[in-house]
């Protein structure tokens, strides 16, 4: 990432975590290089950036000062605590550097923005990505690459493509995605699930299945899984891909949160796959806002045929001006910067909640169970007394102005649900969740006792 993107988030998190009052003069440019450690240029640079976001403002021969908006107030607590939505916070989106983006993406591209483009995606972008794909630890060759209208898209695709093998059902973690259960069950595509729980999975009753079943391919999703919110270990993701292999059933690796990976050596499935199972899904929904819809997908090259074409025909092609505005995001390093801040406004998040619930687990008397990450994820889940119902605890929390999703929609409709309470922190302050949870782990306590 540039140096000045970098300051840019330093100075930003700077202004909007201090007491600074609208007016207030920030630091001179002389003692901000001094406090940084860098030049004078790069100062003014990232300052320019910031007053174009309208977060400062310039004074000629006086210097920088603040203007903080409504949307920039910090500590004041939130009426309502939103522990549902997932989607990533509006007020984070990066919208004036997007637009800028598309702009830019106009005046470069002019008229093949505005034509159709390929099933498989613009070629710009696909090798802007792969260089990407690197830093997962996934290395594809461009012709295994395709640009999709989400990950849901890539799903939908290769539900319904023939596979080599001739296998037809699919296999998925249950809890799962709830978009493509109801596609799976919608379209009555033959559909088994297996359950997982924080502590992993039953890999005697996967290989079981594998053997005896006709598996298409098994959807998992091996990173900050949703809505569980737990990780496959290395030693768990190479023995997928060995059973991948051993039986002639595809991994379907949804990776939608590898942008907030914390573990340099936590690598993807597709990182240990020696036989070409694998097939690997990213987002950047989730990183930067989910009206993008462009998702990736790396497909093993006995299925990039049936692909492209079920892919040409499902929508001619992705849109070209997101893929333009994206490409140049992605090339200019502002996807960077806006990562890094992401990321660690999420890591924050993700240690308060895990420290709230620990200490509410504790004391609760076992009406509820929270099973302790090694690494905290943005969103976890809690396992209620048997004797909780969960609309009931759902219901009365949105009287308190807490919110709440019901987890059934996250099974299929003839697999048995765990008595599970999902959180996600996404959409809650930083201030709010430590109140939340006491709040939340109060009226579970109070339930119980009844």
């Amino acid at each position: 990432m540039y140096i000045y993107l970098k300051l840019m988030n330093e100075l930003e998190e700077l202004i909007l975590k201090q007491p600074y009052k609208d007016g207030q003069k920030l630091p001179s440019i002389r003692s901000l290089a001094e406090q940084c450690g860098c030049s004078k240029s790069t100062i003014i640079k990232a300052l320019d950036e910031l007053e174009k976001r309208h977060l400062i403002y310039a004074m000629p021969k006086s210097g920088y000062y603040v203007v903080k908006g409504t949307d920039s107030v910090q500590g004041e607590a939130s009426a309502i605590l939103n522990f549902a939505d997932s989607a990533p916070d509006p007020n984070v989106f990066p919208y004036l550097d997007f637009q800028h983006c598309i702009n830019k993406a106009i005046d470069t591209y002019q008229k093949d923005l505005f034509v159709y483009g390929t099933a498989k995606g613009m070629t710009s972008l696909i090798d802007v990505v792969r260089k990407q794909l690197t830093s997962y630890q996934v290395f594809a060759e461009e012709r295994s690459i395709f640009v999709v209208s989400g990950v849901q898209q890539a799903l939908s695709l290769l539900a319904a493509i023939p596979f080599p093998s001739g296998k037809q059902k699919v296999l998925i973690e249950q809890p799962g995605y709830h978009l493509f259960i109801e596609y799976l069950e919608t379209r009555r595509i033959p559909v088994i699930g297996i359950e997982r729980r924080f502590s992993g999975i039953d890999f005697g009753r996967l290989e079981e299945i594998f053997r005896t079943e006709d598996i298409k391919f098994f959807y998992t999703m091996p990173r900050f899984h949703n809505p569980l919110g737990c990780s496959y270990t290395n030693k768990e993701k190479k023995r997928l891909a060995r059973l991948a292999a051993k039986y002639d059933v595809y991994i379907v690796e949804d990776d939608f949160l590898a942008d907030f990976e914390q573990d340099s050596k936590a690598d993807p499935i597709y990182a240990h796959d020696d036989s070409s199972h694998v097939i690997y899904l990213k987002s950047y929904s989730k990183i930067i806002f989910p009206g993008l819809r462009i998702g990736i997908a790396v497909i093993p090259d006995l299925l990039t045929g049936s692909f492209r074409l079920y892919k040409k025909q499902d929508d001619i092609d992705s849109s070209m001006l997101s893929q333009a505005a994206l490409e140049i995001y992605l090339r200019s390093g502002m996807f960077d910067r806006h990562r890094a801040k992401i990321r660690s406004s999420y890591t924050a998040k993700a240690k308060l909640l895990d420290a709230a619930l620990v200490k509410e687990a504790a004391r609760s008397g076992g009406a509820f169970a929270y099973e302790r990450p090694k690494h905290p994820s943005i969103h976890t889940h809690i396992l209620l007394d048997k004797t909780l119902s969960v609309p009931q605890i759902i219901a009365k929390l949105k009287k308190e102005s807490i919110h709440l999703f019901s987890l059934d929609r996250d099974y299929l409709s003839n697999f048995q649900r765990e008595n599970i309470l999902k959180l996600n922190a996404t959409n809650v302050s930083e201030e709010d969740i430590e109140r939340g949870i006491e709040r939340i782990g109060a009226l579970l306590i109070q339930s119980a006792r009844k």
